[in-house]
């Protein structure tokens, strides 16, 4: 019976859609279960862009009509939905749903039925390998997550990697991809360490390392990960060059250990106050619309929509094959950085900023030119540290 509701709810809003010249965007975002939290500020980002886009004129000269269908945070139920969205309520462009699983589910239906879709929360490199025509992502890769990191290196003539990985499919995708591209770039690194989720010691990490001689130690963990390592560091008088853990820009870092935790080089996401392209003007007016400051949801939820926005009105036409011609072309500034992409719709542009723990905070390092605070600064021996007053 919900599935009959459903459909024929569908088809008259698809009839009153077509009789008012709107152009339709379907989405499915998880509104309830397990990833509904999570997935709330990317439906918030869409939304803001749908209406921003209608009071400019829409697209085309044509009111954007937004349809948003739950799936309960069920992954697999995703593809069903955007098959409905496609058939029944004649989307004529998808937005992606939140996460990777749901988008890998929901791609297939856009490639079968021959539909643009934006990738703009599906981060995962499955998602967007495979013969691709009509998947586009416009977050960040984890197959780019370290390229921030590399650049500082090399600008700061490091050339001796070491990588490690917490046991777990997303860090370790991260990690092989930026041991690959730090090999490319003709850096000297090691095969990827993998440690168990529950390390504390990581003496027999730190004895590698040093043997090595590395210069740099990039880590692909959580915070309390982080945490481990520099008290480890600290027991043996160990001190990298560079040392980047990807979430150590997170406050429970900076509380487990103090002082210590300054020099660290981390992942920065999203960051409200960074000056890349739209991003004051989108802090503002998502500030304004939800009266909170909008987080990596919000901005993937509103690039997502702004991209392809911009790729229609600049194929001049809601044609599929016109505008999936503009998207494979466009390069244009985002909140989120720059878009562009490369083979199969694979996000190239848009990467994370890397930010050093500076007298206790995350200041933004890279990239070059948009630094929050002091550019980066090496990572000092232990006896020159100076307590901070």
């Amino acid at each position: 019976m919900t599935g009959w509701i459903t459909s024929l709810f569908l088809l008259g809003f698809a009839v009153l859609a077509q009789a008012q010249g709107t152009v339709m965007v379907g989405a499915v975002v998880s509104q309830s279960g397990q990833q509904a939290d999570l997935a709330a500020g990317y439906l918030k980002g869409i939304l803001l862009w749908e209406t921003q886009v209608n009071a400019t004129g829409g697209l085309l000269g044509r009111p954007v009509e937004l349809k948003v269908l739950d799936d309960g945070s069920d992954a697999v139920r995703a593809g069903e939905l955007y098959r409905q969205l496609i058939q029944e309520a004649k989307a004529d462009f998808l937005i992606g749903p939140y996460g990777s699983a749901a988008t890998r589910a929901a791609s297939t239906e856009a490639e079968r039925e021959r539909r643009l879709m934006v990738n703009g929360a599906g981060p995962a490199r499955v998602v967007q390998q495979g013969p691709n025509r009509f998947l586009f992502q416009t977050g960040p890769s984890y197959a780019a997550r370290g390229v921030g990191v590399l650049q500082i290196a090399r600008k700061a003539g490091i050339t001796r990697l070491h990588i490690l990985a917490r046991q777990e499919l997303a860090a370790q995708e991260i990690a092989e991809a930026t041991r690959l591209d730090a090999l490319a770039q003709g850096f000297a690194v090691p095969e990827v360490e993998t440690y168990a989720p529950l390390t504390a010691d990581f003496t027999a990490f730190v004895q590698r390392a040093y043997a090595a001689k590395a210069q740099a130690w990039i880590a692909f963990g959580e915070a309390r990960d982080a945490a481990d390592m520099v008290k480890t560091f600290r027991k043996h008088g160990y001190a990298p060059q560079l040392f980047f853990a990807r979430r150590a820009a997170e406050p429970a870092f900076v509380k487990a250990i103090g002082q210590d935790a300054e020099f660290t080089l981390a992942e920065v996401e999203y960051e409200p106050r960074l000056a890349r392209g739209g991003n004051v003007e989108f802090v503002k007016a998502f500030t304004a619309k939800w009266s909170t400051t909008p987080d990596l949801a919000a901005a993937e939820g509103y690039v997502a929509g702004s991209v392809l926005g911009e790729a229609v009105r600049r194929a001049g036409t809601v044609e599929t094959e016109k505008v999936r011609a503009a998207l494979v072309d466009l390069q244009t500034e985002t909140p989120l950085g720059p878009y562009r992409v490369g083979a199969n719709g694979q996000q190239l542009g848009i990467v994370p900023a890397v930010a050093q723990i500076q007298r206790g905070r995350p200041q933004v390092v890279w990239p070059f030119g948009l630094e929050t605070a002091q550019p980066f600064q090496s990572y000092p021996q232990w006896k020159d540290r100076q307590v901070l007053q």
